[in-house]
């Protein structure tokens, strides 16, 4: 079943009076590229998080953020004293040399947002809130997955559609194969006569091996199976393998190879339009592919 690269998860766990959320979203790309927005408390725990997520997600462009929201307010954080009290202090000097003074209210405000004031955390993270996070880890990644796959079927219809396009194009293919057959007959029968007329005759040895090499060199009969079994081959591993993105490419590129040849060898108004618009409908495919998984 196919996935897509496109996804989105989320998830809600409550421990010792906070809630943290992870929520994924991703975007289709060649490889993964995983961006973190993660509380300071848990950077620790970034890269046994990341292992987790390249195990899961395989490839995409991943955007993973964590929150922990307090239930009390003030249960979260803890003020670094020391901390505050020498930005106060070094600020409180400089506004003195220009004539204010750091004990404006606003000032307060504007030190307890500077760097670790506030996110200075004196016990650590527990093991039941590193737990309650995997916790909420994996039913985001259960949720990312799911929504992946509603998007796979959906693109997985979609461009098995464009494929039953072009081997009904194939088909019509042979409809007119029956007229081109004889019109190159006619070509070469008053090419035949012209030269008759103008050397008065041939090396009829030399004549049926130029023509039994212009036959094979038009004859498109392997590039018609080649091309059927391609399209075969793609709707099997679309229904029977996982994460076949690049594999569903390279069958893609097989496509379109018998596709030109199809189209050089045909000789034929009507076949080139058949393959022109196989070649669309190969574009489309494409395209699609790039989204997947």
């Amino acid at each position: 079943m196919l996935k897509s690269m496109t996804g989105y998860g989320k998830a809600e766990q409550v421990v010792e009076k906070k809630k943290i959320t992870v929520e994924l979203r991703s975007l289709n790309s060649k490889t993964l590229d995983i961006n973190f927005k993660i509380p300071i408390q848990y950077r620790e725990k970034e890269n046994t998080l990341r292992v987790e997520l390249v195990r899961a997600v395989q490839r995409g462009k991943l955007e993973v953020s964590v929150t922990v929201t307090e239930e009390e307010p003030g249960a979260l954080a803890t003020l670094n004293r020391a901390l505050f009290l020498t930005y106060y202090t070094q600020l409180d000097v400089l506004l003195q040399a220009v004539g204010s003074s750091a004990k404006e209210e606003h000032v307060s405000q504007a030190i307890l947002r500077l760097p670790d004031v506030l996110d200075s955390f004196s016990s650590g993270v527990p093991d039941m809130e590193w737990q309650a996070l995997s916790d909420c880890l994996q039913q985001a990644l259960a949720d990312f997955d799911h929504f992946r796959l509603d998007e796979g079927k959906a693109l997985s219809a979609d461009i098995l559609t464009h494929v039953a396009c072009i081997e009904n194009l194939l088909d019509e293919v042979a409809i007119h194969e029956p007229t081109r057959i004889e019109l190159l007959r006619q070509r070469i029968g008053t090419n035949l006569e012209t030269l008759l007329q103008s050397s008065g005759g041939y090396d009829k040895n030399r004549f049926e091996q130029e023509l039994i090499y212009y036959l094979e060199k038009i004859d498109i009969t392997e590039e018609k199976i080649r091309l059927r079994q391609h399209c075969r081959h793609f709707c099997q591993t679309i229904e029977c393998e996982e994460a076949v993105g690049r594999k569903l490419g390279f069958i893609a590129q097989e496509m379109g190879r018998e596709i030109n040849t199809l189209g050089s060898k045909a000789n034929h108004s009507n076949i080139q339009k058949l393959v022109v618009q196989m070649k669309d409908e190969l574009e489309k495919i494409k395209e699609q592919l790039l989204n997947i998984l």
